[in-house]
C-alpha cells in the first residue's frame, strides 16, 4: 500500500498533466437554453422545459449551479419579470415584477437587478433599493458593492459625460442610504475616440474585471441611434487612474473577452453595422500594454472565444457586401488561432447552406460548442460540441436560440 501510495505522489509531481488533463464528461455538463422563447435545461443528458410562456431571456447560473435566473417578458403589460429556478427541486420564484440586468452577486443567493434607473437587490425574502441613477452597474469582485455607472445628460450647452462611482454594501442591506453612500471612481471625458474617429461619452455599459482584477474593460457609447454605428471599447485601471480607449467596436458582433487567466483583452475592432457589409471587423487583443491584430486580410470576424490564455477560436467569414437576401451572406466557418505564433487553423466546415456562430469554450470540460444555422439571425440553430481544435464533432442540442453553460468558478 504504501509503495502505490508513494507512486501516486511521484506521478502527481512528475506529470501532473496526466493527472488533469481530462476535463468533465460532456454528459455531465449542465447547460441553459432557449428553444422558441422557452427555458430549457439539459442537466445528465436529459432535456427539460422549464418555462411554457415564451419571451424568456438572459438565463444565468447561480454561483453553486443550483439556481438559474432569467427574466420573462409578458406580452400583455410588455413588463420584464425576474425569476429564479430551483433546479433540483423545479421551485420558481417571482424576485421582481419588473426589471432588468439581473446578475448574480459572486459566491452569494443574492440577485442584483435595475428598475428604471433605482439599483436593488434582493436576498429571496425581500429586495432592498441600493442607488439610484443608475444606467449600468457590476458586482465588485469580493461581492461587497458595485461599479456604477450614470449616463450623460442633453443639456443647452451639449451633452455631459457619463461618470462611474463605486458603493460599498455588505449584509445585511436595511440600512442602506439611497442617496449618496458613492465615491467618485471616474469621470469620463465629453468625446472620445481615436484620432479623428470620436464620440461622446453619454453612456458607460458592460463592466468586466479582468483575471486579476487589475484593469476593467467596459463600452463606451453615444447615443441610441447612434451607437449602432460606433461604440468605444476602453479599459480603465481597478484605482480610477489609469483610463484608455483602445478601439471601435459595434454591439452586432462577438463581445470583447479577458482570457481565462492572464490580463489579455480580445475583441472584434471596426465600426458601421452588419448592414453595412460584412467587412471591417478584425479580431484583435491587448496584452496590458502590448495591441496585436489576428484577422488576415479580406476576412471578417462575427464572434469568438478563448481555449486558454494562448489559443483563441473564432467564427469568420470572407469581406462581402450586404445584402437583404439572406441566402447571399457569407456563411462563417470557425478557426483556431494561437497567438504565439500567429498559426491559423480552420477547424471546420460545415455543410452547404449552414454556417457555424458564436463559438464558446467550456473550460471545465475542455470542449468547444457552437451554433450551426443557416444566416446570422437564424433563431432555431443546432448547437455542436467538439474537442477545441474541432475533432470529433457531434451535433448536441437541436433548435436552439441561445445557450448558457455552468461552469464551477
Amino acid at each position: 500500500m504504501y509503495r502505490i501510495f508513494l507512486f501516486a505522489i511521484i506521478i502527481i509531481i512528475l506529470f501532473p498533466s496526466m493527472m488533469f488533463a481530462e476535463g468533465i464528461p460532456a454528459e455531465k455538463l449542465k447547460a441553459a437554453f432557449i428553444r422558441d422563447g422557452e427555458l430549457w435545461t439539459l442537466i445528465n443528458g436529459e432535456e427539460n422545459q422549464v418555462t411554457n410562456n415564451g419571451r424568456v431571456s438572459s438565463p444565468k447560473w447561480s454561483y453553486d449551479g443550483k439556481w438559474l435566473l432569467y427574466q420573462q417578458e409578458d406580452a400583455s403589460d410588455q413588463q420584464v419579470s425576474i425569476w429564479a429556478y430551483r433546479v433540483d427541486t423545479g421551485e420558481k420564484k417571482k424576485i421582481f415584477y419588473n426589471g432588468y440586468s439581473a446578475t448574480w452577486a459572486p459566491k452569494r443567493k443574492i440577485i442584483a437587478f435595475n428598475d428604471r434607473g433605482i439599483l436593488n437587490i434582493s436576498d429571496f425574502k425581500q429586495f432592498y433599493n441600493i442607488a439610484t441613477g443608475v444606467n449600468s452597474y457590476t458586482w465588485l469582485p469580493d461581492g461587497d458593492g458595485f461599479l456604477l455607472s450614470s449616463s450623460g445628460v442633453l443639456r443647452p450647452d451639449g451633452w455631459t459625460s457619463a461618470m462611474l462611482f463605486t458603493k460599498k454594501v455588505k449584509p445585511p442591506y436595511k440600512d442602506i442610504i439611497l442617496f449618496g453612500g458613492v465615491d467618485h471612481f471616474f469621470t469620463l471625458p465629453r468625446e472620445i475616440g481615436l484620432n479623428i474617429n470620436k464620440i461622446i461619452a453619454v453612456y458607460a455599459d458592460d463592466f468586466t474585471y479582468s483575471p486579476s482584477n487589475k484593469w476593467i474593460s467596459f463600452i463606451v457609447s453615444p447615443t441610441a441611434s447612434w451607437s449602432m454605428d460606433s461604440n468605444m471599447l476602453c479599459v480603465i485601471s481597478q484605482d480610477g487612474k489609469d483610463f484608455e480607449v483602445l478601439d471601435e467596436i459595434i454591439f452586432e458582433v462577438g463581445e470583447p473577452k479577458w482570457a481565462p487567466t492572464k490580463d489579455i483583452i480580445a475583441y472584434i475592432a471596426g465600426g458601421g453595422r452588419i448592414v453595412y457589409g460584412f467587412k471591417d471587423k478584425k479580431l484583435r487583443m491587448k496584452e496590458m500594454p502590448v495591441n496585436g491584430s489576428l484577422t488576415p486580410q479580406h476576412y471578417t470576424e462575427l464572434d469568438f472565444t478563448w481555449i486558454n490564455d494562448q489559443k483563441i477560436v473564432t467564427s469568420r467569414v470572407k469581406e462581402t457586401e450586404w445584402s437583404n437576401d439572406f441566402s447571399e451572406h457569407p456563411l462563417p466557418s470557425l478557426y483556431l488561432i494561437d497567438i504565439e505564433n500567429n498559426k491559423q487553423t480552420r477547424v471546420t466546415s460545415p455543410p452547404k447552406g449552414f454556417g457555424d456562430y458564436h463559438p464558446q469554450s467550456i473550460l471545465s470540460a475542455k470542449k468547444l460548442i457552437w451554433l450551426r444555422g443557416r444566416s446570422l439571425t437564424d433563431q432555431n440553430r443546432d448547437v455542436w460540441i467538439s474537442e477545441p481544435n474541432g475533432e470529433d464533432a457531434k451535433k448536441w442540442l437541436e433548435n436552439v436560440e441561445m445557450i448558457e453553460i455552468y461552469e464551477k468558478n
